[in-house]
């Protein structure tokens, strides 16, 4: 193309604005003229020239037709930026930190960018930071995002939690979902009732504790995609919804939750209980704050005093109920006080009563220790054809009974699958006051069996109602109890009961009811993983759910990029089995794990 031929060519579309805007004015054709020349009706031809001189009127920086271009990177289209990167890098805040921050705030910011910016202000490499130091960092005066249903878009973004939803299988495939839609629970303002239990399931899989006012996890929108929003709801939409939901809701979904492990298999004919103690930071000023105080009317007060080894707590005594088959907790209890802790178990009885297997109860041993309940209601036990294996507390009188004992038998206890263990053993049938025949008053016959360990140990006494039960079996059953005894200490500390933050104050009964669903769901993510049934909770969490990386959000897909970690394999073994689960909370897509070569 010659030059000529060049500026007499008018098909790109600025050019011939240019030109014809140029002849008019410079040129003085009549707007006729132009009109045919550069192929305009002259009713357009008169709307550009209005927009060109309204144009110069206001007086813009840039010009009409040819824009400035920049060489380098593009600057950021969001103001602020660079200002939350430095303020947050100032209180210690590392770049994985940072990126899930900002991208809760809408910006689109990536390591390199922050590594660019923080390299560029002088800033030098974070110090490795422990655990303890991580979880006292100050919290960021920032407002935190609201909490809304997600807007379906492609995008990709960052997550501190992405391990989190490496539960989604688990709650897909036995039901979860479904357990949660048809519970009595209420629905929130704007989110559903299964993205508002899936809120407080958030929290207690994550371990989320009580270390200070931290709520940043209000800003981490891997968490929100778990519950199907755009980010976790603040403390005080947590401490609200906890107090629209009564105990008869509670005691509902642990019975329809004991279903759903039935149907699967999940739970034995044995169940093991122990009392525990639920810290508990209520106000004291409200009326259900009550001291250790007999009710006058009838209700049982909420909170009493129970000691710990180092100061008095105000506390919530509950009752926990754990099979031992997978580890399940299949019941819990926290309307107990001190007056009537003995009677719990009756009532235990009336839930258990629910569950039957062609008209006959399901579970149909209890263990307990000698703390638990009185003599007459084991007798009310015996006539409920419940078996029962408890503790007996030994005194002066019986430890001299114990002493003259001069034949004994050697029984093998298997400890593992590997490895049996030698007692000696006694077996006697006594009677104790208060268990009796309820229609004739007779006194009537328990088992005794006196175990001795070794030299330095005191002798234990079990009682029971089965006379039919090997003695072997009868000494593996409690110590079984002794094992899921430290295993509920265990969850206390790390699921930590009604103390997600500091500035949540949750309603205890319905808190231990999610405690319960959270220690259930790890219970099967330890059965799905070879060779960790062993594990706690918190073990299982370090493993395998502490990790983060990039969440991808496509038409039909949502990839999540998880972060190298040495026990990764071994999770990706079940998480490839669960490609083709459809979640119906996040718009039926399917949710592809990948894992990546970062660490």
């Amino acid at each position: 193309m010659t030059p000529e031929e060049y500026f007499s060519f008018h098909q790109s579309v600025n050019k011939k604005r240019y030109d014809a805007l140029h002849a008019f004015f410079t040129r003085r054709l009549t707007a006729s003229e132009v009109a045919a020349t550069y192929g305009y009706t002259l009713t357009s031809f008169y709307s550009l020239v209005r927009d060109f001189r309204k144009y110069l009127n206001e007086g813009h920086l840039d010009d009409f037709f040819f824009k400035d271009t920049t060489l380098g990177r593009k600057p950021s289209q969001h103001n602020g930026l660079k200002d939350l990167i430095i303020s947050l890098r100032k209180m210690n805040y590392a770049i994985e930190e940072i990126v899930s921050i900002a991208n809760s705030k809408s910006f689109e910011v990536s390591y390199g960018l922050v590594y660019k910016i923080l390299h560029e202000e002088g800033f030098a490499r974070l110090l490795r930071r422990s655990n303890t130091a991580k979880k006292q960092l100050p919290l960021p005066l920032l407002k935190s995002p609201v909490a809304d249903k997600i807007t379906w878009k492609a995008e990709k973004f960052h997550s501190s939690h992405t391990g989190l939803l490496a539960f989604l299988p688990l709650i897909t495939h036995y039901g979860i979902h479904r357990l949660i839609e048809r519970s009595d629970y209420p629905a929130a303002r704007n989110m559903s009732k299964l993205s508002s239990i899936l809120c407080f399931l958030a929290l207690k899989l994550s371990n989320i504790k009580r270390n200070n006012h931290d709520d940043l996890w209000c800003m981490d929108r891997g968490m929100g995609l778990f519950a199907g929003l755009n980010v976790l709801p603040n403390t005080a939409w947590y401490n609200s919804y906890s107090y629209k939901v009564s105990s008869g809701m509670n005691l509902t979904f642990l019975k329809e939750m004991n279903k759903v492990w039935l149907s699967h298999g999940l739970l034995s004919n044995t169940s093991n209980l122990d009392y525990t103690s639920i810290p508990c930071w209520s106000d004291p000023d409200t009326p259900e704050y009550k001291r250790n105080e007999k009710p006058d009317d009838g209700e049982m007060p909420a909170i009493n005093q129970h000691e710990n080894p180092s100061k008095i707590l105000s506390s919530q005594l509950t009752i926990l109920a754990q099979d031992p088959k997978y580890g399940f907790i299949d019941y819990g209890n926290c309307n107990i006080v001190h007056h009537n802790e003995h009677g719990v178990v009756l009532e235990l009885l009336d839930f258990y009563h629910t569950f039957t297997v062609n008209k006959e109860i399901l579970i149909k041993y209890l263990t307990f220790d000698g703390k638990f309940t009185n003599y007459q209601n084991l007798s009310e036990l015996d006539d409920q054809q419940f078996k029962f294996i408890t503790i007996r507390r030994r005194g002066e009188k019986m430890m001299e009974q114990i002493l003259n004992i001069t034949v004994w038998k050697t029984v093998q206890i298997e400890v593992n699958e590997m490895k049996k263990r030698s007692y000696k053993v006694k077996e006697q049938a006594i009677t104790v006051p208060g268990y009796k025949n309820n229609e004739t008053g007779a006194l009537k016959t328990l088992r005794q069996v006196v175990i001795i360990y070794n030299i330095k140990h005191k002798p234990s006494v079990l009682l029971t109602n089965d006379f039919e039960l090997p003695i072997e079996l009868i000494i593996q059953k409690y110590a079984r109890r002794w094992i899921d005894e430290k295993d509920i200490a265990c969850q206390i500390d790390f699921f930590h009961f009604n103390r997600p933050t500091s500035s949540m104050v949750n309603k205890v009964g319905f808190d231990m009811v999610m405690t319960i669903l959270a220690h259930n769901l790890y219970r099967l993510l330890a059965k799905h993983l070879d060779g960790c049934r062993h594990l706690t909770g918190e073990q299982l969490y370090d493993k395998f759910i502490a990790n983060s990386g990039e969440i991808i959000i496509n038409e039909s897909e949502i990839r999540i990029d998880l972060k190298k970690k040495k026990s990764l394999p071994l999770l990706m073994q079940y998480l490839d089995q669960s490609k083709m689960h459809k979640y119906t909370w996040l718009e039926n897509k399917t949710i592809h794990f990948n894992p990546t070569h970062t660490s």
